[in-house]
């Protein structure tokens, strides 16, 4: 066995000391969060589940949709996250991606769609199952400014302000207007302001 070169030494040392870093913070970061008595990131998603919208959060868990996707804290990171998704589209739309996903979605998807895809079986659920689960998912909302909403936080950001100046080119500045300062809200895809 050759021994490594003075290169390949301080390669590896380069690379072992951001790998003792990395744990070092991630030990940090976890004993931190176990220690805290408040959340670390405040939780911008709500729902206010009806009749039909309980009836559907039950189906959504029976349905084994959690196995790849996440809703309400529950559930996988595999496929997208649900949480929020009434903000961005209409019941109908889900309704109809249910029926048919990737006509609807105008490609095709990963795990909706005909078998052997793993998610075909959601379009044989029973309609009123169907419809149920949709009407949970429609009462899955997000507020202005988390992740999963259609406009950024409400007033002025830096980070926003900082990147818009580092990245966006100057002919964007006549071309585009700032949502944030816009009077009028306009509505979204799902007819919410």
């Amino acid at each position: 066995m050759s021994k490594l070169k003075k290169g390949e030494k301080i390669l590896f040392g380069v690379f072992g000391a951001f790998f003792v870093l990395a744990v070092i913070g991630y030990i940090a970061l976890e004993t931190v969060r176990f220690n805290s008595t408040k959340p670390m990131y405040e939780n911008k998603t709500h729902f206010n589940l009806s009749k039909v919208g309980l009836r559907g959060s039950t189906l959504f868990r029976e349905a084994r949709c959690t196995s790849c996707h996440r809703a309400m804290r529950n559930g996988t990171n595999m496929g997208l996250s649900l949480d929020g998704v009434g903000s961005r589209r209409k019941l109908e739309w889900i309704k109809a991606f249910f029926r048919t996903p990737e006509e609807v979605y105008k490609v095709q998807t990963v795990d909706h769609g005909l078998p052997p895809k793993e998610a075909a079986y959601v379009t044989d659920l029973p309609l009123q199952d169907r419809d149920a689960i949709a009407v949970f998912l429609s009462e899955l909302r997000s507020e202005q400014g988390s992740p999963s909403a259609q406009r950024p936080p409400e007033g002025r950001s830096a980070f926003i302000d900082n990147m818009v100046q580092m990245w966006a080119p100057e002919s964007w500045k006549d071309k585009y207007t700032d949502i944030r300062t816009q009077p009028n809200i306009p509505k979204d895809e799902a007819g919410h302001e």
